[in-house]
Order: structure tokens, then sequence, then C-alpha cells
């Protein structure tokens, strides 16, 4: 009895540890910190009026897409259920890509059948130098000790913005764009494909916990035709997905020490603009600095707040 005290004491002592923890975490308020709707990028604008169509039609063919689709419905659900996230996150990232990304399908069906015709002899590559070429460089050697996907295509990203982005290396000329525009896009001009607009470099840098939690095959840098088979999917591409927003809410809870699972406007936002780590950190500065009490959604978010009810109702 004598030695089970010390254990219990330690394991209360934990457990008063936990809860402190949990309680000093602060949770988004629900809703937009935005009386009105940011302003929505060109591009956007102009991919919507080329289409002939029009945001609210975008929107409502998507929303249809999502309430007509048991089986959409229901994957969304237990593939969010096991990334331990609500299933409007998921509805609120569909949603948003497909009112300003590009117009939904009308049937899931339609996917599928997309994802079946990717094939073909393409690679990620610029300028005639394939990626995986690329990262061999011996700028990218800090990279090499970066344990899992995530780290490693963090690292990599990184060191592009920092050594190679706008300049000219090697002899070489490196345009003053993304890396993802400028390595995983080789056959046109689109970066984010399928139900879940996913880009190939997040699907990289996600793909080990894909493969942990869904099982599927980790994606492979060299195997271009790979990587874009597993994005078209639509139930891989939800894996992704949910992936994506995982990650997103773990980088603010440890990052800027608040909660966004409440706010999935917030999670479409990141979703939209990615890297969750980096602006997690900076948003934690800007607070600490008192320049800001809460995490904004931009206009994709913000759309997804302010429908929210009525998306809830989906599910």
């Amino acid at each position: 009895m004598r030695q089970l005290l010390p254990v219990l004491a330690l394991a209360a002592a934990l457990f008063v540890q936990s809860q402190t923890t949990a309680l000093a975490l602060d949770v988004v308020p629900p809703g937009n910190r935005n009386a009105e709707q940011p302003n929505i990028p060109g591009a956007s604008m102009r991919r919507t009026k080329a289409g002939k169509t029009s945001f609210d039609a975008k929107y409502e063919k998507v929303r249809d897409l999502i309430a007509n689709d048991g089986q959409l419905t229901g994957k969304i659900k237990s593939i969010a259920g096991k990334y331990g996230i609500a299933p409007i996150h998921m509805v609120g990232a569909i949603v948003g890509e497909h009112t300003y990304n590009v117009d939904a399908y009308d049937r899931l069906q339609s996917y599928y059948v997309k994802a079946a015709s990717y094939t073909g002899n393409f690679r990620f590559a610029y300028d005639g130098e394939s990626i995986g070429d690329f990262v061999a460089r011996p700028e990218f050697a800090q990279c090499a000790s970066k344990k899992g996907s995530y780290a490693l295509w963090t690292c990599r990203e990184s060191v592009w913005n920092r050594s190679f982005k706008g300049k000219t290396v090697g002899g070489t000329s490196f345009p003053n764009n993304r890396f993802s525009a400028v390595f995983f896009q080789p056959f046109y001009a689109g970066q984010t494909f399928g139900l879940g607009q996913i880009n190939p470099l997040t699907a990289l840098t996600l793909t080990d916990d894909v493969a942990r939690i869904s099982g599927y095959d980790k994606l492979d840098e060299n195997d271009a035709a790979g990587v874009y088979q597993a994005i078209m999917d639509p139930d891989i591409s939800l894996a992704y997905m949910a992936a994506a927003i995982r990650r997103s809410i773990d980088a603010y809870r440890k990052i800027a020490g608040v909660d966004i699972s409440k706010n999935p406007g917030l999670t479409a936002t990141l979703y939209n603009i990615g890297n969750p780590d980096a602006r997690a950190s900076a948003f934690s500065a800007h607070r600490a600095a008192g320049e800001a009490t809460w995490p904004e959604e931009n206009y994709y978010g913000w759309l997804i707040n302010d429908k929210l009810a009525e998306l809830e109702g989906l599910l």
C-alpha cells in the first residue's frame, strides 16, 4: 500500500496538470471577427467570370451536391471521426474550394471517373531538373535529419523560400513563386485537384499522417502519377483533407495556445491559405504584443461561418 500511494499521488498530479493545461487553452469564439466579408482575390473573380457563373451559383451547386449525396456525407463523417475532427470542418473546406476555386461536379461518381483519367508519364520538375534531383542539392542537407513527411517537406519549402525563390542559383533562374507552383504542376496551370482540391506538395507533406491513420500507401515525389491518382480519388482526397485540418487545429493549439476547433471558418481559412505552423507562430507573436485577440477568417472562411447553420444542416 505504501508503494501504491506515491504512484497514485503522481497520477493525481499529472491529472491536475493536464486539466490546468486544458483550461489554459483559449477557445476561439464561434462566428466571424469581421462584420463584412474580406475582399475576394481577383484571380477567383476572374475564374468565376470566365466560367459564366457566379459565386452564389457555385455555392448552391456544391451545397446541393453534399445535400443530395448520402454516400458523400457518410464518407465525410467516417473520415472525420478517424482524424478526431468535427465533419463540419470538411464540409466547410469542400464548400469553400468549390465556391471560390473550381465548380463542383453534380455527382460524387464524377470525381471517381475523373480520377481514373489521370494517367500518363509526367513528373514533378522545373527546367528539366526533377524534384528528386533538386532536393538532393546541398542547400537541402539540413532537412535530411527531419523525421516524418510533414517536417521534411516543411523544411524543404523553407529552403526554397530562403535560397531559391526569385534567385539565380548555379546558373538556373528560379521564379519568384511558390514551391508548389514551380515544381508541382507538370502539365497545366492548375495547382489543386479533385474533391478536396489538394495541392500535390500538400499531399506529400501529409502522406505520413494519412498512411498511419487511413492506411493508404505513402506517396513518393518521384512518382507524380501516383501522387495525382491519390489526390484525385475522392476517398483518399477526403483523408488528406482531414489530415490538413487536423494539422491546423494542432498547430494553433500547440504553438499559439488557442483552440480553433469550434470555428469552421478558421479551419477553412487555413485550408485555403496553408502553412498553419508559420501562421500560428505569427498570430502568437501578434497576440503577445497586444496586436491581436483572436485569429481572423479570410473571405473563404467568412463564407463558411456566415452559412454555418445551413451547412451544419447538410450533416
